[in-house]
């Protein structure tokens, strides 16, 4: 891997960071030894990417000298830098769901298993801070139908949802446009609450008209249109933005949006007819990209070695 430069003309020091994700969610962190920089803190376990490696088998060198597993398959995830007083680092992310034995600390660090959504470990070293909550994305997004023509058949969709166990929803139902949209949009956001679930809402903004449907409360979705338009955040408690190519992605994550879906048609089949062009916005992506495959887990493991962090469902009604 080639040297670069980075802010300021520092040069780039580039690291490979392992997410290993145990079957029940929780991922692995680390406590940084004594004698290095920010000694104490947690972190990701990983480490400098040597010349001639890539960030793959860095990581598998990494983690079996750290924690003395070995790293059967990484998952890219995301990319993006951080300029700390010692260093400018370029940190690759990769996401980790297979490996052989059991994490234990050689350079005697402190290792704990973390469960997305419980407090944090402190102090955390503040890089590690984006992936922490990037993990307690779910793997899945589901779309609405688009068929509701009344409140009480939005709400019984999805109500439906909610059983099947979906905890973040895109909501889009052009057929409530009007007097209808905003109750019908205000109940669904209360039930989703009930569930612990998030439901987004596309967000009108636009120059001309800020962000009215948006809270402090609430989750929204700036289309890769309005995403062109907007030139701040809305102040919604969460946003994400729908994505067409690479640089839409880089200005989601510069607004900053939390995640973002790929606006693109993968066919009924869910089959990887887009695969070039999903790998091209997904790969090295600063932020979690959701793409539009059929629910399986053969697409969900596919979208993962491809850069994505899950699958955008458009529900059937089935």
């Amino acid at each position: 891997m080639t040297a670069q430069a980075g802010a300021g003309g520092r040069a780039v020091t580039q690291v490979a960071v392992g997410v290993l994700v145990r079957a029940d969610g929780a991922v692995l962190l680390a406590d940084r030894p004594a004698g290095k920089p920010y000694a104490g803190f947690w972190e990701f376990p990983g480490g400098k990417v040597e010349p001639g490696e890539t960030v793959e088998q860095a990581l598998a060198r990494e983690l079996g000298e750290e924690l003395g597993v070995r790293v059967l398959a990484s998952d890219p995830w995301a990319v993006f830098e951080y300029d700390y007083p010692h260093a400018y680092v370029r940190l690759h992310f990769c996401r980790i769901f297979d490996w052989l034995g059991t994490p234990h600390p050689v350079e005697g660090q402190r290792l704990m298993f973390y469960q997305p959504g419980s407090p944090a470990p402190r102090p955390l070293l503040p890089a590690a801070e984006p992936a922490l909550r990037w993990i307690a994305l779910p793997s899945t997004m589901m779309r609405s139908t688009g068929t509701a023509r009344t409140a009480e058949q939005a709400i019984a969709w999805l109500q439906s949802v909610l059983a099947r166990g979906i905890r973040q929803i895109l909501w889009h139902e052009p057929g409530l446009l009007g007097s209808g949209h905003g109750p019908a949009l205000r109940d669904c956001r209360a039930l989703a609450r009930s569930y612990g679930a998030r439901l987004f809402s596309h967000c009108t903004a636009s120059r001309s008209l800020p962000f009215p449907d948006c809270g402090a409360d609430c989750a929204c979705l700036l289309d890769a249109t309005q995403l062109s338009l907007v030139g701040e955040r809305p102040p919604a408690n969460c946003l994400a933005a729908g994505v067409r190519n690479r640089d839409d992605l880089e200005r989601a994550a510069r607004l900053p949006c939390d995640f973002a879906v790929l606006e693109r048609n993968a066919g009924p089949d869910g089959a990887a007819a887009d695969a070039a062009a999903i790998s091209a916005v997904c790969r090295e992506a600063p932020i979690p990209v959701y793409v539009p495959l059929a629910p399986s887990a053969q697409n969900l493991q596919w979208a993962r070695r491809h850069g994505a962090h899950g699958l955008l469902i458009n529900d059937n009604g089935a």
